[in-house]
């Protein structure tokens, strides 16, 4: 009797320790992602969402003004250079991309070349197997967009890929 009595503490002790244990490491996960979320608000910088586009009207005069609005947007648009480099691996293929940039206000030239050669700079670093497929191709494009956001630190509303070769 005394041996079964044994038997059932000691279960009884591993279940608790092994609840103690999760909870610790529930504890620590939950500390080590609030660090992480504060530290990578503090890092990142403050990005303005532009506002929503109004709905335009269906009158003659409004569309006037309207094809005006869509004239100021295209002002706000710099063509970059074209951007040709290899790839990392395999070193013998070539990547050709023609970018351009919407700025949210008027356009600065300097900080278009900044984001040329950031831009260029990236792309030396990207293998083939990492933009193959759709899937590849959009990875590229997101995190073209996000360096582009965080170096002209909310500037740039949008980069469009307007010519993408691979040979």
């Amino acid at each position: 009797m005394a041996l079964t009595e044994f038997d059932e503490e000691g279960g009884g002790k591993k279940k608790s320790g092994l609840i103690v244990t999760i909870a610790i490491v529930l504890v620590l996960s939950a500390v080590a992602a609030g660090g992480g979320w504060v530290v990578g608000g503090m890092i990142a910088p403050q990005v303005d969402q532009p506002e929503a586009v109004e709905a335009q009207p269906a009158h003659a005069e409004d569309e006037k003004e309207g094809d005006q609005a869509e004239d100021k947007v295209r002002n706000n648009v710099v063509a970059l250079e074209p951007i040709t480099t290899n790839l990392s691996y395999p070193s013998d293929n070539w990547i050709r991309v023609e970018v351009s940039l919407v700025f949210a206000d008027l356009p600065d030239d300097a900080l278009a070349d900044q984001i040329h050669q950031d831009i260029l700079a990236y792309l030396r670093t990207v293998s083939l197997q990492q933009i193959e497929g759709p899937r590849g191709f959009q990875y590229l494009r997101e995190d073209l967009r996000e360096r582009v956001k965080l170096r002209s630190e909310g500037r740039v509303n949008d980069l469009l890929l307007r010519t993408f070769v691979i040979e």
